[in-house]
């Protein structure tokens, strides 16, 4: 199938990667086209780690570009970069044509379905609680890939389509996909932010300093006990809305192929492997920017919604606010732009499960 992908950051190279081995034919947008320049020049796209293979990805010179040849559409990149992307495939869509959201973040397949909605076109949106693989971007030809998920959540929009959708990712990216409940689900599965902001708030001089750290080495037992104290807000949202997910642990070991244990022995276990990977080097990482408005801030009001306050995911909230000098809960543009300050928890129900 011919899978065209909104993004040429790591998360993107690896998914192109992976499909290229599964015999696919991947095509990458950049929206600045700097990300695609060396590639669009001829050069190959190199994978190493978890997936080594070398191959010529097709590169679409627009987003309109990137929708008309495209049997599936795929958006990986960050979530403050979400809107921007929606809004600019959503003109050129057609009846039909899935669109997978990897990985989803403050219920933006509602906001595609509004848009849809509006030219009366239907289709499926897949969201997935994760990305496909973990990794860097070494270089603008080259991505390092740590790990391949071996078990990846999904939903789709609308929930009659779940049958559909997850065929469709099977075929595309092999057996690893898990049918949740739902979209409430996948928005309550999304564990990056929680497990970030643990992450960034402990290493935060580490990140401000340039300096280079082991990521894993450094979730000591003292940050493992906030992470697991920060899932354990998550897991009872979910149970609350009445929706099934993945626990911390699980992630990890379904990330990563380890031994279930506490989340700080799961991480020396990554390090001892030599696995566990390096931290950001700089304040300007997703581990915050994306991870506060478009990960923290929908779990504390989902949190609100159903009586179960997330007062760690608050307090990280206000934290990396007052330490960046701006307020994180007015930099989300999906939010606003879907109304979701109106809905009642039946409306975002509906909506989760019918899209518009």
């Amino acid at each position: 199938m011919r899978v065209s992908i909104l993004g040429a950051g790591a998360a993107a190279c690896g998914a192109a990667a992976h499909l290229s081995v599964m015999g696919h034919d991947p095509m990458l947008w950049s929206p600045s086209g700097r990300s695609t320049q060396a590639l669009a020049a001829g050069a190959p796209l190199r994978a190493s780690g978890a997936i080594e293979t070398s191959f010529h990805p097709r590169i679409a010179a627009s987003a309109e570009d990137a929708v008309a040849t495209a049997d599936v559409v795929m958006l990986a990149m960050p979530g403050y970069a979400h809107k921007l992307a929606f809004d600019a495939i959503a003109p050129h869509l057609r009846d039909g044509q899935p669109v997978i959201v990897s990985s989803h973040a403050s219920f933006g397949a509602l906001y595609l379905s509004r848009l849809l909605a509006a030219r009366k076109v239907r289709l499926p949106i897949i969201a997935w609680g994760t990305t496909l693989t973990t990794g860097r971007k070494a270089s603008p030809t080259e991505v390092a890939v740590n790990s391949l998920r071996s078990k990846i959540d999904l939903a789709t929009v609308p929930q009659s389509a779940a049958k559909e959708g997850l065929a469709l990712c099977t075929a595309l990216f092999g057996e690893r996909f898990v049918d949740r409940e739902g979209l409430l689900a996948i928005a309550l599965s999304n564990l990056n932010p929680q497990n970030h902001l643990g992450i960034a708030v402990f290493n935060l001089t580490r990140m401000e300093r340039g300096e280079s750290w082991g990521q894993a080495e450094n979730v000591t037992p003292a940050v493992g006990r906030v992470m697991e104290a920060l899932d354990a807000e998550r897991l009872a949202i979910a149970e609350a809305f009445g929706v099934s997910v993945r626990t911390i642990r699980e992630h990890y070991a379904f990330s990563y192929q380890l031994p279930v244990a506490s989340i700080a022995q799961m991480n020396a276990e990554l390090h001892e492997r030599g696995k566990g990977g390096f931290g950001p080097a700089t304040l300007d990482t997703r581990y915050v920017l994306e991870d506060a408005p478009y990960g923290l801030l929908p779990t504390v009001l989902l949190g609100r919604l159903v009586g179960r306050p997330a007062t760690l995911h608050e307090a990280g909230l206000t934290l990396l606010s007052a330490a960046y000098g701006r307020d994180f809960t007015r930099e989300n543009e999906l939010l606003p732009a879907l109304g979701f300050d109106g809905m009642t928890r039946e409306d975002l129900a509906a909506r989760a499960r019918d899209g518009f």
